[in-house]
């Protein structure tokens, strides 16, 4: 009987053991070492026409799928020898914000160590650098929240109609408290981190198409629109309204020094980036990510306003479509080419950059 009783003793705790062992192995996270983040596709992820995520699908490679049902584009891309994930968030902030929190939220993942880079195309300024250049982001600035007078309203003594909330002039002293107290204007990214990438990528020599070359022949009067595509850096600025010209690029200057503490250098123009940063800060927060491991990239697919003797409307008619931009292909092929080097840099030698933050912290 006591041989019996202890047989069955040990039979229960094997048992034990391999549910236990089942039921940790069913908990186990799908191991991320860098999320690829893009916020456009135009059809397939192979095969077609490219959009900002194609080139990782196909190139990095990103060969396996993972459902993601409720999400924007219902799939999600996994490297299972890299650990790298790639997601596509939809285009404006509020995509990229609920795409980001949905992920991070996902049980099948731990992205408590993982690096987000945020891998896009988008507008530059003619003052700063040139069409297909891609451009590192030190820092992020909300152009999407304000107070806005009507131009036809606009008093004399302003340099355009665009107030912060909370203020009545243009550029009130002190900054209005409301949000500038919790970064949503402007958040700045580990500068460790961005001199690392830069210093990693910017002797990458970047394609240079005819077709950048004829556009960037008509910003006679911009010497930084004339140079040949480069890795640089430079802040972007966030907005969900795709704004086109002169004046308004004269207001992004301003609206980047101003939130800046005139630190800032307006680059590049954007959509989703204060999504990403709002959406991840807040994650940060609850332990969930490291906001410290966070890379933007952005790749000048067209100049944000036109050269002289030409309207804005003019550009605006020429470029509408994203994909009739003057530097559509090559600012994909730039975007891929300097963020896969610091992807597989990151990915490959993971012992390295674990648990130390690349760049130091």
């Amino acid at each position: 009987m006591m041989r019996q009783l202890a047989s069955l003793v040990c039979l229960s705790l094997a048992l034990c053991g391999v549910l236990s062992r089942a039921h940790a192995a069913s908990l186990a996270k799908i191991p991320v070492r860098v999320v690829v983040v893009t916020t456009f596709e135009l059809g397939n992820d192979t095969g077609d026409v490219p959009g900002e995520f194609q080139h990782w699908v196909e190139k990095l490679p990103l060969s396996e799928e993972l459902p993601a049902r409720g999400s924007y584009h219902e799939v999600l891309r996994y490297n299972p020898e890299l650990h790298v994930l790639g997601i596509v968030t939809g285009e404006g902030p509020s995509h990229m914000a609920s795409a980001m929190t949905g992920l991070v939220l996902d049980p099948r993942f731990d992205l408590r160590k993982a690096y987000f880079l945020l891998a896009g195309i988008g507008g530059i300024n003619p003052n700063f650098g040139s069409v297909g250049s891609a451009v590192w982001a030190p820092r992020v600035i909300n152009g999407g929240l304000a107070h806005m007078i009507d131009a036809r309203e606009i008093p004399s003594d302003w340099q355009d109609g665009f107030v912060p909330v909370q203020g009545a002039s243009p550029t009130p002293r002190p900054v209005p408290a409301l949000h500038s107290q919790w970064g949503d204007m402007a958040y700045t990214l580990n500068a460790h981190l961005v001199n690392w990438a830069y210093t990693l990528t910017h002797a990458i020599v970047l394609p240079d198409a005819p077709s950048l070359q004829a556009s960037r022949a008509r910003y006679r009067d911009y010497p930084a629109a004339q140079k040949p595509p480069q890795v640089m850096v430079g802040d972007t600025l966030s907005s969900e309204t795709f704004w086109v010209g002169a004046k308004m690029n004269a207001w992004a200057e301003r609206w980047v020094k101003y939130w800046t503490g005139n630190q800032g250098q307006f680059a590049t123009t954007a959509e989703e980036d204060i999504g990403l940063m709002q959406a991840l800060s807040a994650q940060a927060k609850a332990g969930r990510v490291d906001i410290n491991r966070v890379l933007i990239l952005r790749a000048a697919s067209n100049y944000d306003m036109p050269p002289t003797g030409e309207s804005a409307a003019a550009l605006l008619k020429e470029e509408a479509d994203e994909t009739g931009f003057s530097g559509f292909i090559p600012s994909l092929d730039a975007s891929w080419l300097v963020g896969s080097m610091v992807v597989r840099e990151l990915a490959l030698h993971w012992s390295s950059y674990e648990n130390t933050t690349a760049g130091g912290d």
